[in-house]
């Protein structure tokens, strides 16, 4: 496609260009700028603990050192399984250094899931919480692991915090360290001999590999190369044009452990400079003291999120004037949701899409132009996209097809998994899953995950439709739509709804409302009332889950009648 043929781009805002001029730069070099350029502005600031970016700098260099001096070389695969703390940026960032790879790893993942990522990664080290540690310990002797280096979150907390986090911290872990097992701070102090700068090639040299959530089987490895995520970084940065670099405040709640929050937290406000607000969890009230308290300018998030903080009691008693831009990424992002978070902050929120195999965004609507409600917005710069039908051809605008995409920020394949690599990457083109349509003026729309379709009847369902109808209700805050078998449909259509705090409503309710604005096969049959949705750590809705719990009714009625 060439750019002529990029209908999107009479859409863009004069401040972004087209195409954008990539450096060849290894994704930590931007951390050496940083602690160049602003050696004494506050990088990090964790729950009253602040690191300067000369500092960080520092002490991703004193890891490198460490890494080194253990025999860590190029290639080599380190796992990181921390929330969002100073050690996990230290880390990643050190890692890089040695022209190693790092391996997230999400510190909820139970024994079999982190043990299929560090046996199918090969890691040689594991840097983790001592929460965590007893997990790693039941697995280790089946892994390649060489050294676990453990700390914990009160290592980086200030004074007198760190010394009633063993009071506050629910479970006390116990951790026996010997040359296998090595404490954090220590790690940081043992010396050796001066960091070996490593050569590399950005366009091929792996800098991640970053697990898929594994809602289909087993997680696979996506093979992201150092290039791969300074683009999708540089992207971001010039998407947010109106930031000033050096005087931005991020708060970086979406876990770095996810490509989301690593590229649009992480690597973006280290680029540019930005202040990093941490926050290991996300806990509404906490997140509307911080954007007061430290004037947050940018808050990249997930519709669950913003969801969580307008029905906060007593919101408008917080000043979030502050607010510039939020990115929603990670799941739909419903209009009223968007108002309303604009209405209270006077910033602006938009709805963007992308995957774990694209580092990972791909479109958003613009922050300051023209946008659509319910689309995902446009293609980014360098970033071609097209809708695929059945047969393989080029759809028509408004026809709904496969999308498919091409850009520098699209990953090398799967770690290990060269058919699956194959399925997947065609003639230079990512075949995505997601079923969905471009508009006549080349905005696009996703109608739902490929895999998530409900045919009921011989009629095509999408969830996604449905959810987008029920979220106009008033009485509604959370809604996931799944297919359920059906002995005369095949599949019918079940709702599982949270109603906002202190609202009632009924099946028979929602049946009316849904009949006056779908056509009649796409109407749910079925309504089930929850106060939560089992979700993501970054509030993607698991309908995988609801799913599993589903077929267990069903096998256990099954066995109850036999």
């Amino acid at each position: 496609m060439s750019t002529t043929g990029k209908v999107w781009l009479k859409h863009y805002p004069d401040e972004i260009p087209h195409s954008l001029d990539y450096q060849n730069n290894s994704l930590h070099d931007y951390l050496l700028r940083s602690a160049r350029t602003y050696p004494d502005q506050t990088a990090i600031e964790f729950l009253g603990k602040r690191l300067t970016y000369s500092e960080l700098h520092q002490q991703a260099v004193r890891f490198a050192q460490g890494l080194q001096a253990f025999g860590v070389e190029k290639g080599d695969r380190i796992a990181i399984m921390l929330a969002n703390c100073p050690q996990a940026v230290i880390s990643y960032y050190g890692i890089l250094m040695t022209g190693a790879i790092a391996v997230q790893i999400n510190p909820l993942y139970v024994e079999r899931e982190l043990e299929h990522q560090l046996t199918d990664s090969g890691a040689k080290v594991l840097v983790c919480l001592d929460l965590v540690f007893p997990r790693v310990q039941k697995v280790r002797m089946n892994t390649n692991l060489q050294q676990v280096i453990v700390t914990s979150i009160k290592d980086y907390l200030p004074f007198p915090k760190n010394l009633l986090y063993p009071i506050v911290q629910k479970g006390n872990v116990t951790v026996e360290y010997n040359e296998q097992t090595v404490a954090f701070s220590a790690f940081l102090k043992q010396g050796g001999a001066a960091f070996k700068p490593v050569p590399l090639d950005p366009e091929t040299d792996l800098a991640l590999l970053q697990y898929t959530g594994g809602t289909t089987g087993l997680a696979k490895g996506v093979m992201l190369t150092h290039q791969n995520l300074v683009v999708n970084t540089m992207q971001a940065g010039h998407w947010i044009y109106k930031t000033t670099p050096g005087d931005e405040r991020m708060l970086a709640v979406l876990p770095f452990f996810h490509v989301y929050g690593m590229t649009v937290c992480m690597n973006l406000a280290i680029m540019n400079g930005f202040t990093l607000i941490l926050l290991p969890k996300f806990e509404p009230l906490q997140v509307l003291k911080v954007i007061a308290k430290h004037r947050v300018t940018l808050f990249p998030g997930a519709p669950t999120m913003y969801i969580a903080l307008i029905h906060q009691p007593n919101i408008e008693t917080y000043d979030l004037s502050s607010v510039l831009a939020c990115l929603s990424g990670a799941a739909p992002l419903p209009q009223e949701v968007q108002q309303t978070f604009e209405r209270l902050t006077g910033g602006k929120l938009v709805e963007g899409y992308g995957l774990t195999e694209t580092a990972p965004v791909l479109t958003a609507n613009p922050i300051w132009g023209t946008r659509k409600s319910g689309s995902i917005g446009i293609p980014w710069p360098d970033t071609e996209m097209i809708v695929r039908t059945a047969d393989g051809q080029e759809a028509e605008p408004g026809e709904i097809g496969e999308i498919a995409v091409r850009g520098p920020q699209v990953m090398q394949g799967y770690w290990n998994m060269a058919e699956e690599t194959e399925r997947v990457l065609q003639e230079g083109w990512l075949l995505t899953g997601d079923m969905g349509y471009m508009d006549e003026d080349g905005f696009f729309y996703i109608v739902d995950r490929k895999k998530d379709m409900i045919i009921a009847g011989g009629f095509n369902i999408f969830p996604r439709e449905i959810e987008e109808v029920l979220y106009e209700h008033e009485a509604i805050q959370e809604v996931a739509i799944i297919g359920v078998p059906d002995p005369y449909r095949g599949e019918t259509v079940k709702a599982f709804i949270v109603p906002k705090e202190g609202r009632d409503v009924t099946a028979e309710e929602l049946d009316q409302f849904c009949r006056a604005r779908l056509a009649a096969y796409k109407v749910p049959h079925l309504y089930e009332f929850r106060s939560e949705l089992p979700k993501t750590m970054v509030g993607k809705v698991l309908r995988r889950v609801l799913l599993e719990e589903e077929k267990g009714k069903e096998e256990d009625q099954e066995s109850a009648s036999s």
